[in-house]
């Protein structure tokens, strides 16, 4: 654990910072137990960014991550949105509801975003993260002069040669099994999809970089599996889904601790990169449309407008419930509880 030992960690373990899941409290009481807890600002501007930091460190004095998108900013299709919108209208007319009118770049990229940039030097948290890409030179230099960590989501040896370059200081090895968005820089590339194991090793050996190993992870035999690979830390996601800090609606646990658990699959259609999801009602159509969906994240303004009038129908098959391979073995703890079990697990026999 020698790269994080600024951080004072006592147990290996990152939070991930899930957006629309973790929360300031989900993150304090991660930190304040040991391990390293997260919040998400990739779907947040830099006002509400303020507030969850503050909120954090209203709860623990403890370091924390932050993590932020840095996807290519979207491209404006008019044709191929509207094909979508058109697709999308049956799904919309079961709930008496119409797809927007005009689908939005629902959120900026961290690479475009001068007023994050600016608050982040201003607040330095401990740790800041990147998922989809790098930004650029500037945003680095700018981040590591106030003192902050950086980590990046990688898929491959060639993200994280360039993470390397960039100035980052360990990588994210994000295994095909792990739940939420894939943080390939290019979601249109071909994707190797190496598994925690295979990339984990790769990049202790070839990156230069100190591994921390995301994906499928669940208990202490786990981590201890991806520190034995060379990790030096375990990112865990899918795991904090079922504790009572996250955010998760009532539908979505449900999916988690149900049968759909056994069943995640990698869609497009939600939010138009490649993100891994418990089974519903929306992936099940997406299987079946020929369109290719909009940029990333215009289609997620269409995607989250069908979830709101699904809901409002008392119907939870058609939100962005992502989750991991390891989904089945989630656990419904504290999240404070959950690290000491993960931990104990760890020193177990």
């Amino acid at each position: 654990m020698t790269a994080l030992a600024p951080l004072g960690l006592s147990v290996p373990i990152i939070q991930a910072p899930m957006a629309g899941v973790s929360t300031p409290a989900m993150a304090a009481a991660v930190s304040n137990a040991g391990a390293l807890g997260s919040i998400a600002l990739g779907a947040a501007d830099a006002e509400a960014a303020r507030e969850m930091i503050a909120a954090v460190r209203q709860r623990t004095d403890r370091p924390f991550n932050v993590n932020l998108f840095v996807h290519r900013p979207a491209r404006r299709r008019a044709e191929v949105e509207a094909q979508w919108r058109a697709a999308m209208a049956p799904l919309f007319a079961r709930f008496g509801a119409a797809p927007p009118a005009t689908l939005r770049e629902i959120y900026r990229s961290f690479a475009e975003d001068e007023a994050m940039l600016r608050l982040l030097v201003e607040t330095r948290p401990a740790v800041v993260s990147f998922h989809f890409g790098l930004p650029d030179h500037r945003r680095i230099a700018a981040l590591k002069a106030a003192g902050c960590i950086l980590l990046a989501s990688v898929t491959s040896l060639a993200e994280a040669q360039a993470a390397r370059a960039a100035g980052v200081d360990l990588l994210v090895a994000q295994g095909y099994e792990a739940g939420g968005h894939r943080g390939m820089f290019d979601p249109d590339a071909p994707d190797d999809q190496l598994g925690i194991f295979a990339l984990t090793r790769l990049l202790v050996a070839r990156s230069g970089l100190p591994v921390i190993a995301a994906g499928g992870i669940m208990d202490g035999r786990g981590v201890r599996a991806a520190l034995d690979l060379g990790a030096i830390a375990a990112q865990m996601g899918t795991a904090f889904i079922g504790c009572p800090e996250s955010s998760a609606d009532a539908a979505y646990r449900d999916a988690l601790f149900g049968p759909a658990a056994a069943h995640t699959a990698m869609t497009r259609v939600i939010s138009g990169r490649p993100a891994r999801c418990l089974r519903n009602d929306f992936i099940a159509w997406g299987e079946d449309i020929q369109l290719t969906p909009p940029d990333y994240p215009i289609a997620y303004d269409a995607g989250k407008a069908l979830n709101q009038a699904a809901k409002a129908h008392g119907d939870g098959g058609y939100g962005a419930q992502w989750a991991g391979q390891g989904a089945p073995l989630a656990r419904a703890l504290p999240a404070a509880e959950l690290v000491a079990r993960i931990a104990a697990e760890m020193a177990a026999p």
